[in-house]
């Protein structure tokens, strides 16, 4: 397949530059794969679309502040991008700046000596921490902004960032982006799927270069995106297998949970927990071993995302392409990529 299978014209004003408030306000479009039928309704009514007894798998991940604006020695201002999901704790730490740094060149944060350019593959540099490792992380914390996407143009503050780009059951803070899925869950839509018994199983990925990166040469030929730290409890993985187990349907909230379910499939089916990385590129043709529906977003052309969709649509012997689906969003003027609506694929 070529990039132009995975291009698609936008109409100008269909990305969303704020969430639908309430989240669960937000459009859900559903395509029954076995009626071959699309439903047209609102997130807040998900558990309509469910089957009872499901299991629903969410990432857990927390999207951190992980955007520094830093200046160099002459004034310069850039930001930069630290790529939290990749880095242990230790001296060295690697970002995405949006303007280029000299190898030893240092950065400041207010003044102080922040970061130093190490090395540099392209526009992924090594910075050597010129703080210890803690006060950086404070330092993030404290003054860092939301890693948004770039086509995403809002002027809501720092603080309502935070609240509105993450989800409302984050825990393990290490993202760089959220999974934004996920960003439709509300209480009142859980109590509802709660009614069906439609159990939670909670499961983390790390949010980072291998689910946002466009689609490279490299990543075409050996089949594997950037790693992204990933981790499964042995609770999660003995309801998902029980789930498979009864002929029961397993949900993956989000691109995310889907590669980290077919990731370590065996383990899970098991009902093992594991904790590692993924370098999972889903693209057809592909097998799915786990994962029964799939709850998404509309992703940006070429991606790895609309990929995964269109593999899971043709495992699953859909009459519909990724394409129609698309068309018909479009047509029905939904809005799409992070804080945009949502699609279930049932």
């Amino acid at each position: 397949m070529s990039d132009s299978d995975y291009n698609y014209i936008l109409p100008k004003g269909f990305i969303a530059n704020a969430p639908a408030d309430p989240r669960d306000a937000s459009r859900l479009f559903v395509y029954s794969i076995k009626t071959n039928e699309i439903v047209l309704d609102t997130f807040a009514n998900l558990a309509r679309y469910v089957p009872a007894g499901s299991v629903l798998v969410i990432n857990d991940t927390k999207v951190v502040p992980a955007r520094l604006e830093l200046s160099n020695l002459s004034g310069r201002s850039l930001r930069v991008l630290i790529l939290f999901n990749e880095w242990d704790g230790g001296p060295m730490v690697k970002g995405l700046p949006d303007k280029d740094v000299a190898t030893g060149e240092p950065l400041f944060w207010n003044e102080r000596p922040c970061l130093e350019a190490a090395s540099h593959v392209r526009q992924e540099f090594t910075f050597r921490l010129l703080m210890p490792a803690a006060e950086f992380e404070r330092l993030c914390e404290k003054h860092g902004q939301t890693p948004l996407p770039p086509y995403i143009h809002t002027a809501l503050p720092e603080k309502e960032l935070r609240e509105k780009y993450q989800t409302t059951f984050a825990a393990n803070p290490s993202s760089v982006a959220a999974p934004t899925a996920s960003l439709h869950f509300t209480p009142g839509v859980f109590r509802s799927l709660d009614d069906k018994d439609v159990k939670r199983a909670a499961v983390t990925l790390h949010v980072g270069r291998g689910t946002f990166s466009p689609v490279s040469s490299e990543m075409a030929s050996t089949g594997k995106l950037y790693p992204e730290p990933i981790q499964i409890g042995e609770e999660s993985a003995r309801m998902v297998a029980e789930a498979k187990r009864a002929g029961r349907t397993v949900v993956a909230a989000g691109t995310t949970s889907v590669r980290l379910l077919e990731s370590v499939p065996e383990a899970i089916l098991e009902g093992k927990g594991y904790h590692g990385e993924t370098t999972l590129f889903i693209r057809p043709p592909y097998r799915f071993v786990v994962v029964d529906a799939l709850l998404t977003n509309f992703h940006l052309p070429g991606t790895s995302l609309l990929m995964l969709l269109d593999a899971f649509l043709r495992f699953k012997g859909a009459k519909k392409s990724w394409r129609d689906l698309y068309d018909r969003a479009i047509e029905e003027k939904f809005r799409f990529y992070s804080f945009g609506d949502a699609m279930l694929i049932i």
